[in-house]
């Protein structure tokens, strides 16, 4: 070994490194190369490791300790835990009666009715559904642009109020021709919802406001302006005492389709989700909007105006989260509204945005998720007892389990992404 002291070998892993051995010192045996992954594995690997089956086994956790909450406020289990150590199946089965009735409801009121004699009325509960996702995937696609601009629109509850406002005043004070109002009625309200938002960005692109504090601070700025004109002739129904508008003009109503339970703003919907995966993965916009929510310093450096891609950006969170409150008012609140159609939706298309992962048609496919469970809970709710807040809970724990991935890896035993490639360099 004496010849070998002091030399200096070349190590073939690295091709530039190399390895000095001391006196009295032997090299170390080669280690044995990662074997080659074939492309079924490859796809395993990613699939184990990757965001989606976190995704999806967030929602299995949440859903499995929405369980738990559903039998421990069963009265049945409640009555039959009282002489477990008596008669134990009694307990195990109440369990499976409550969780399992409360979740076939679930399905039931959301996905498809079982009991329905047509394949048409099975889906009719799906199809409801949808209208509940509506506004959740347009808000969701106005956070989930914010979030990769590297901003936090948190007041989509006052872009929502005035988008509505705009769009519902348009549909009861301006009477055109059927096609042309409904269009107007629609794009006055996305201009509302970007013109709103898009004061924050001026406010932050020149001054440098915090978006978080502007848009909460907006939130009541629109609401009480709405209560406002709800109390005078520019929203006020003639004739009406009410804080209430005039019932939409037929014109401008968004029309069902095909007779189903769900109307023309779902396809709305699908275009926002087609334009805004286009915006973001092709267009050099959609680049540069990435650029500044990556790193704002670099994109400066690199050319990129900053300031304007914050305006821009805030905008077009704006306009989508908007289409939110003209869905409401031209879809739903047909027969005039107040200031209290649903802008709690700006907040829950935040937990949509991060359940979707700030991606399209990620977020596409949570609105719909939730959309079921805020339309089967109700049956949930009527059929079985179940407080229609559990639903609540289930949603906020999927949001908490997505915010934690290793809480998720270490509760089914996933491997840690990168573990084993790093094990091999370490060896």
């Amino acid at each position: 070994m004496s010849g070998i002291e002091g030399t200096t070998l070349p190590v073939a892993e690295t091709g530039n490194e190399e390895l000095t051995l001391e006196p009295g010192q032997t090299p170390a045996a080669p280690s044995a190369p990662e074997p080659e992954r074939t492309g079924f594995q490859r796809f395993l690997h990613d699939l184990v490791t990757g965001s989606f089956l976190i995704t999806v086994l967030a929602i299995v956790a949440s859903l499995i300790l929405g369980g738990v909450l559903i039998a421990a406020t069963n009265p049945a289990v409640q009555a039959a835990a009282g002489y477990f150590f008596a008669r134990p199946s009694d307990t195990i089965v109440a369990i499976v009666q409550a969780v399992g009735g409360a979740y076939a409801s679930l399905f039931q009121g959301g996905v498809y009715d079982f009991t329905a004699t047509s394949f048409l009325a099975g889906i009719s509960p799906f199809l409801n559904s949808l209208g509940f996702a509506t506004p959740l995937i347009a808000a969701g696609l106005g956070i989930a642009i914010g979030f990769r601009a590297g901003l936090f629109n948190i007041g989509g509850q006052g872009q929502i109020l005035i988008a509505g406002a705009v769009a519902g005043w348009i549909g009861f004070a301006w009477s055109g021709p059927p096609v042309v109002h409904l269009i107007v009625a629609v794009l006055g309200g996305l201009a509302g919802g970007a013109i709103w938002a898009g004061i924050v960005g001026l406010l932050k692109a020149q001054t440098g406001a915090h978006e978080v504090i502007v848009t909460i601070m907006l939130n009541y700025v629109a609401f009480y302006l709405l209560d406002f004109l709800l109390h005078t002739p520019v929203l006020q129904a003639p004739g009406s005492n009410n804080p209430k508008t005039a019932a939409e003009l037929p014109t401008a109503v968004l029309p069902s389709l095909f007779g189903l339970p769900v109307n023309l703003g779902f396809l709305l919907a699908i275009v926002a989700t087609l334009g805004a995966a286009w915006l973001l993965n092709r267009s050099s916009l959609g680049f540069k909007l990435r650029a500044v929510g990556e790193n704002p310093a670099a994109a400066r450096t690199a050319g990129i105006d900053v300031k304007r891609i914050t305006v821009v950006a805030l905008a077009v969170s704006g306009l989508l989260v908007g289409f939110a409150g003209v869905y409401q008012v031209l879809g739903q609140t047909t027969s005039g509204f107040g200031n209290d159609f649903d802008a709690s939706i700006g907040f829950n298309a935040i937990t949509v945005a991060l359940l979707g992962r700030s991606r399209p048609w990620g977020v596409f496919a949570a609105g719909i998720l939730f959309g079921v469970f805020e339309n089967g809970g109700y049956t949930m709710q009527a059929a079985n007892g179940v407080d229609i807040n559990v639903v609540s809970v289930i949603q906020s724990l999927i949001v908490l389990f997505i915010a934690a991935p290793p809480l998720v890896r270490t509760i089914f035993r996933l491997p840690t992404p990168g573990a084993r490639r790093k094990g091999v360099r370490a060896a």
